[in-house]
């Protein structure tokens, strides 16, 4: 299975590392499914989880952020974006997401925000889930 996590399910799952967007990020570094990442989306993995607002609640340093998002880059299927398909959505912040899922052949978009992306990702084939969806599809 290939996934597309969007930011917001990196952040829940450094901020809460029981739920069910932690146990994605571990699946992921543990190559349960293929991570698809871009480097527009990594960059802005890096520059969420590192703002002090969000290490506060997550208590991590600014050193642990970067290692973990350097070891969910490593782990990776690295996509590059080769058409934009811009504009799908009314989030122009959210347009990178889904063009890293169509360029990269995701089978899924995981995100908490599946209101934002309506029915954009089907159009492309892909399914939108959330997090605990997800997990389940993964355990099945």
């Amino acid at each position: 299975m290939r996934l597309v996590l969007d930011t917001n399910v990196i952040v829940a799952g450094l901020r809460s590392p029981s739920g069910a967007s932690a146990a994605l990020i571990d699946h992921a570094l543990s190559a349960t499914f293929v991570l698809v990442l871009s480097v527009p989306l990594a960059l802005e993995y890096e520059a969420i989880c590192r703002d002090p607002a969000q290490r506060i609640v997550s208590g991590l340093s600014e050193t642990e952020v970067e290692i973990i998002v350097s070891a969910l880059c490593a782990v990776a299927a690295p996509v590059a974006t080769r058409f934009l398909w811009r504009p799908q959505l009314h989030d122009p912040a959210d347009e990178m997401v889904l063009e890293t899922a169509i360029n990269g052949g995701a089978d899924s978009l995981v995100t908490f925000n599946q209101k934002d992306f309506g029915s954009a990702p089907e159009r492309f084939g892909i399914a939108l889930l959330s997090p605990q969806e997800a997990l389940r599809r993964l355990s099945s």
